[in-house]
């Protein structure tokens, strides 16, 4: 296992990014609910939560977040190839992502009056400058040494994916409520 190593905030707030965008707009289970695709109106809030934070409302419009549903699916894609230790082929992907969008690094002040390094796309669109966002976070976080912090929920059926941030690296469920139902179906199978 690498040794400890703790993300950049603009890093994990991609990382959290992707992450949310992954779990709201991919097909899929989350615990053992189904999850349907979201369209129209529905997708532009989902799109627009999942990337708010403070000081960035992240707005999109429906087209908009209809454009950046095919870059989500290629972080899933990244994602899942990370956790089978297909690194070479996350790779790939991820440096097509890079290209394709035409990611672009620029040096931004915080609000401590430091720097931070932000990636845009050609032009400030909320699609392109996000698709290229989403490319530069896995990017960073592959380069970085942190490709072992993200997985795919082992509750079955769930399939949402997650980071981890912890120091002990030992995250293997999308939520508490995921990881109790693994623990009692395993007490459940002990004492029967």
């Amino acid at each position: 296992m690498p040794a400890a190593r703790s993300f950049n905030s603009h890093v994990e707030r991609l990382a959290l990014a992707i992450v949310a965008l992954v779990n709201a707009v991919t097909v899929g289970h989350d615990g053992l609910e189904p999850v349907a695709a979201p369209k129209g109106s529905q997708l532009r809030r989902v799109v627009s939560e999942a990337v708010r934070e403070p000081g960035y409302r992240g707005d999109c419009t429906t087209a908009e977040a209809e454009r950046l549903v095919p870059w989500i699916a290629l972080c899933r894609k990244v994602i899942e190839m990370l956790e089978a230790e297909q690194r070479a082929a996350a790779v790939d992907v991820v440096n097509a992502m890079l290209h394709d969008t035409g990611a672009r690094a620029r040096l931004q002040p915080d609000e401590d009056g430091d720097f931070s390094i932000h990636f845009h796309g050609p032009d400030d669109s909320f699609d392109k400058g996000w698709a290229a966002g989403l490319a530069s976070g896995l990017a960073l976080a592959i380069g970085g040494g942190f490709a072992h912090r993200f997985g795919t929920c082992q509750a079955a059926p769930c399939d949402r994916v997650w980071v981890d941030f912890s120091k002990n690296t030992h995250r293997r469920f999308c939520s508490v409520r995921c990881q109790s139902r693994v623990k009692a179906a395993a007490h459940r199978a002990r004492h029967n």
